[in-house]
């Protein structure tokens, strides 16, 4: 009796309790997890924006109610959604705002762009633009210094306007005539350390400023933001800001982590993310000096916000530049530019006191570094001050891009925990002159060294470099996996290429690793944010053309699809 009591009081508990419903089915699928524990399912479901449920199609049916929305996958290919792991989101709406030059393959595309906009310009109206190469141009300049043009044709079509064209990489610029006499430059005009005034045999500037020498012009652009309307800056941010969440989903991000903000921006996202107005996740840096920084940093950081829309958790400096200005930093001398070992852009003093400053408020301290010195110098200013804490090696402090490495260095990635937050696009989209700086030897060993990093057991995360690169990830999935350009075939070193798992994962779990993110993202696990990508090719099985091909059907960001494609 008293057994048969005990079972009925179990059997009324069981009945009392309720039954978990999902918000949403996603079913029918060829899903990949990344996730060892179970990594193909066929179903998720999704209750409050996070995965309940990821199994079979006959399993959860039983999380299916009344209001349930249930979408048919048709049996396509689905996995978390990609993590951009280092780009720039505002400079990524302004790119879409203003003239881009990323698929300029000639100097004169470009000088007919700007001539078309200067038409319409009004007298003294600054023309901005960005993404030009002059390594990638198909016709050489007959008139150049270092391949680069002069300013003539672009001064003579805009001679009302001041001009700023930004080198794809970001690390240099090319200035009109208009600008240089604003920003009063001369023969006379010295070169800021950091930087230099590219000139002629008579010292006179062509038009273009490498690294710091960009500030010459751009202090000048600055004042003349400076007497716009705090509103109508704001206005225009924004509009770049929701241009670039758009272009995000529609290529399956569903998370980016910004390498470098302002504080008034951060401002600004903690809004947007307080007002529910984000669609996608966003990360963040902290980009100041240490003198700007100092007792600002005591409020971060910023975890979670919104939601799980926004966080800060890192601050962003810089040790060197870019390969293609003559930026990145060696150890011995560019090939094509003897006697010349690139630019230490920050001092190694400046990035020891932000060093200084992550670590009193935990925050993650994120170095861009592209030459073999710069992530030398790197790694030794990390293992200095990581030695001073008891969980350095759990700090995640991460180096950015990490491009041309001594071979000797890539074992310490592993050995102090730091992170290499690598774009594998930048390898395909370099190859050309990449051999050109270094020579055969140094680009070989030690140039865009994934495979090597993995081997020494480091982590690798991958992304775009946005907007140096297009956001698309299945660009950089296919550099990843076959350092081949799709243009014309040409392959960079394919001893360093990865798998196609390890390219997925360098997307996902790295990415969200490398932002103490991984609880949350990163796979299709329960308990984490319902985040995914459905695509019309097998990533993992398709052939290298597919990849290319491949259409971003949905994206889904907590459980709700934020695109839609031909689906």
């Amino acid at each position: 009796m008293r057994y048969s009591l005990s079972l009925l009081a179990l059997l009324f508990l069981f009945s009392c309790q309720k039954k978990e419903i999902a918000d949403t089915i996603y079913l029918h699928g060829h899903i990949y997890t990344v996730d060892t524990q179970q990594e193909w399912v066929e179903a998720i479901a999704v209750k409050d924006e996070r995965i309940i449920f990821a199994g079979s199609d006959q399993d959860v049916d039983k999380f299916r109610g009344p209001k349930t929305e249930v979408t048919d996958l048709k049996g396509n290919f689905a996995m978390p959604g990609f993590i951009e792991g280092h780009g720039h989101f505002s400079g990524m709406g302004q790119s879409l705002i203003h003239l881009n030059f990323l698929k300029s393959k000639t100097w004169a595309e470009i000088v007919a762009m700007v001539a078309e906009k200067a038409k319409t310009a009004k007298p003294g109206e600054w023309i901005i633009g960005r993404g030009w190469h002059q390594e990638k141009w198909i016709e050489k300049l007959p008139r150049n210094v270092l391949g680069y043009p002069y300013h003539d044709e672009l001064s003579k079509i805009s001679p009302n306007n001041p001009v700023i064209l930004r080198h794809a990489s970001g690390h240099a610029l090319f200035a009109n005539a208009k600008a240089m006499e604003l920003a009063g430059v001369s023969v006379e005009t010295p070169d800021p350390s950091g930087g230099e005034i590219v000139r002629d045999a008579q010292g006179k500037a062509i038009g273009v400023f490498e690294e710091r020498a960009m500030s010459v012009i751009g202090n000048i652009y600055q004042e003349y933001l400076n007497t716009l309307p705090e509103a109508d800056k704001k206005a225009e941010w924004r509009k770049g800001i929701d241009l670039a969440q758009q272009e995000c989903l529609a290529k399956g991000v569903t998370s980016f982590q910004d390498a470098g903000s302002k504080f008034f921006e951060l401002d600004w996202y903690k809004e947007m993310a307080e007002k529910g107005e984000f669609r996608l996740r966003l990360w963040a840096m902290i980009r100041h000096s240490s003198a700007d920084m100092e007792g600002k940093l005591s409020q971060f950081p910023w975890v979670n916000l919104g939601k799980h829309y926004f966080s800060v958790t890192g601050i962003k400096t810089e040790v060197d530049g870019a390969l293609g200005a003559f930026g990145a930093w060696l150890l011995r001398p560019y090939q094509d530019k003897p006697e010349f070992e690139g630019q230490n852009t920050t001092t190694v003093e400046e990035v020891r006191k932000i060093a200084k400053q992550a670590l009193d408020h935990k925050l993650q301290l994120c170095v861009h570094a592209i030459g073999d010195r710069a992530n030398q110098v790197c790694l030794d200013l990390m293992e200095e001050e990581l030695k001073k804490i008891s969980d350095g090696k759990d700090r995640r402090w991460r180096i950015e891009h990490a491009q041309h490495l001594d071979p000797a260095d890539i074992p310490r990635f592993k050995k102090l925990g730091v992170i290499a937050a690598m774009q594998a696009i930048h390898c395909t989209s370099d190859a050309p002159f990449v051999v050109k700086r270094l020579g055969e030897e140094r680009a070989r060993k030690g140039a865009y060294a994934w495979r090597a990093l993995l081997d020494a057991g480091a982590v690798v995360g991958n992304g775009t470099d946005v907007p140096v690169e297009d956001v698309d990830p299945l660009q950089s999935f296919y550099a990843s996996v076959t350092r081949r350009r799709p243009d014309n075939g040409m392959i960079f070193f394919p001893e360093q290429k990865i798998t196609r798992a390890e390219a997925v994962y360098s997307y996902t779990m790295a990415n969200a690793y490398a932002a103490f993110e991984e609880k949350d993202k990163g796979s299709i696990t329960k308990g984490k944010l319902a985040d995914l990508v459905v695509l019309d090719k097998d990533l993992l099985k398709c052939s290298d053309e597919e990849i290319l091909q491949a259409k971003v059907l949905l994206t889904v960001v907590g459980g709700k699809a934020q695109y839609r494609g031909a689906f």
